[in-house]
Formats: C-alpha cells, sequence, structure tokens
C-alpha cells in the first residue's frame, strides 16, 4: 500500500485555523496516545530519536493560544491536529 501524507487546513471557529496532518503509515499503538507529547517519551526504535519533537512542537502551539492532539487514521495511520487562533492583520 502506498504511503501518504495529506495536509489541511480550515477555520475551526471564528477566531481559530485547524491544521490537519494525516498519514496512512503504521499508525500509533492505542496504549502510546496517553504519553505521546510527553518530553523524551518515544515510540521509535533505540537511537532514532530523543522523544522531544511532539513536545516542542505542543509548547510552541500552546504558548500561541493553540491545541495539539492525536487520534488514530482508521484503517492505518495517524492523524495530527492543531488549532491557533488568527490574528488579524497589523497594519505598519
Amino acid at each position: 500500500m502506498p504511503r501518504e501524507l495529506t495536509i489541511s487546513t480550515a477555520m475551526s471557529e471564528p477566531s481559530a485555523v485547524l491544521v490537519t496532518v494525516r498519514d496512512s503509515g503504521p499508525g500509533i499503538a492505542p496504549e502510546n496516545f496517553k504519553r505521546l507529547f510527553e518530553p523524551f517519551y518515544t515510540t521509535k526504535a533505540s537511537g532514532m530519536g530523543m522523544g522531544m519533537g511532539l513536545s516542542i512542537c505542543r509548547s510552541i502551539i500552546e504558548a500561541h493560544g493553540g491545541r495539539l492532539w492525536a487520534r488514530a487514521n482508521v484503517p492505518c495511520g495517524a492523524i495530527f491536529e492543531f488549532t491557533v487562533p488568527v490574528h488579524p492583520a497589523v497594519s505598519l
């Protein structure tokens, strides 16, 4: 089965943008979802990652007033979504 990656955007509410990243890879085991965004937690093989990427992403998104979460992409893969508030353009 070919692997696919889809990125989409939409307005999630009048003042926020929703970004969705969907893949068709092996997915994430249900028991890993609870800790997925913890610093130094990784689902990768030893030596293949430090477990910092998703934690850093979440902290950056939350620092900008957004929210990040993940869920299964049925029948295979994962979906990561985040919202960030829309800010009006600044006039110079």
